[in-house]
């Protein structure tokens, strides 16, 4: 018996949306395009670290003064971190539960001859999980500075360079963007197949857009430790 028969009402579109296959490969690729655009503003973002403590320091300060006087000191940056977390669990749930489902559809007495998941497929798993830890530890690191040896509150430029002056961090850092690069390859050429965007006239087109981004953000987000590990920014 179903929950629509039990209860005498229909589930909601949205509801019937969620449980279907098709919805949750949909909520991937929105979820997925929304944290697109938050680290392409990231990395920007990130790279004013170059142009010295003045300018991205300038820059963290004024991110706490958007929507004011309508908005308060900072709502801004809250409602944009709960904009994007909520993405972030949606996305995170959505890739488990096709995972789960992707494992229930196989016949178990047909294990031996199952066909070996693709390297993409498990590129994005493991890539899922390593971006998940490092998302905390980010946080942790330069956000909450709680794990920070050098905190100072306002001053991004001065956390940067110490949270990279320590080489295991460095190196975190360096494998999480790798994972970065290679999910966002796969992940938007997925996304663009889920929402229909692709076509045998675009495909070469997204493909390279995909790689282009991927190899974009991920120098970019690396430039930053590196810089920090070579001198250039100290």
């Amino acid at each position: 018996m179903t929950t629509a028969t039990r209860t005498g009402r229909h589930p909601s579109t949205l509801a019937t949306l969620w449980r279907s296959t098709v919805g949750k490969k949909a909520v991937m690729a929105v979820t997925g395009l929304v944290m697109l655009l938050y680290l392409v503003a990231h990395m920007l973002g990130n790279l004013k670290v170059f142009f010295g403590p003045d300018d991205i320091n300038g820059y963290a300060a004024w991110l706490r003064t958007i929507g004011q006087p309508f908005l308060g000191h900072e709502w801004f940056l809250w409602i944009a971190r709960s904009g994007l977390l909520a993405a972030v669990v949606l996305h995170g749930v959505s890739a488990y539960q096709l995972s789960r489902r992707d494992l229930a559809a196989r016949p178990s007495k047909y294990a031996h001859k199952r066909r070996r998941a693709s390297y993409a497929t498990r590129t994005m798993r493991w890539g899922g999980v390593i971006l998940a830890l490092f998302i905390v530890w980010h946080i942790l690191d330069l956000t909450t500075l709680t794990v920070n040896p050098a905190a100072e509150e306002g001053r991004p430029y001065q956390n940067i360079v110490a949270s990279f002056g320590r080489w295991y961090v460095d190196v975190f850092y360096v494998v999480a963007m790798l994972a970065v690069g290679l999910h966002i390859r796969h992940g938007f050429w997925s996304a663009a197949q889920t929402l229909g965007a692709n076509n045998a006239r675009r495909d070469r087109a997204l493909k390279l857009t995909a790689d282009t981004l991927a190899l974009v953000l991920t120098a970019g987000f690396l430039s930053v430790p590196l810089a920090v590990m070579t001198g250039v920014v100290r």
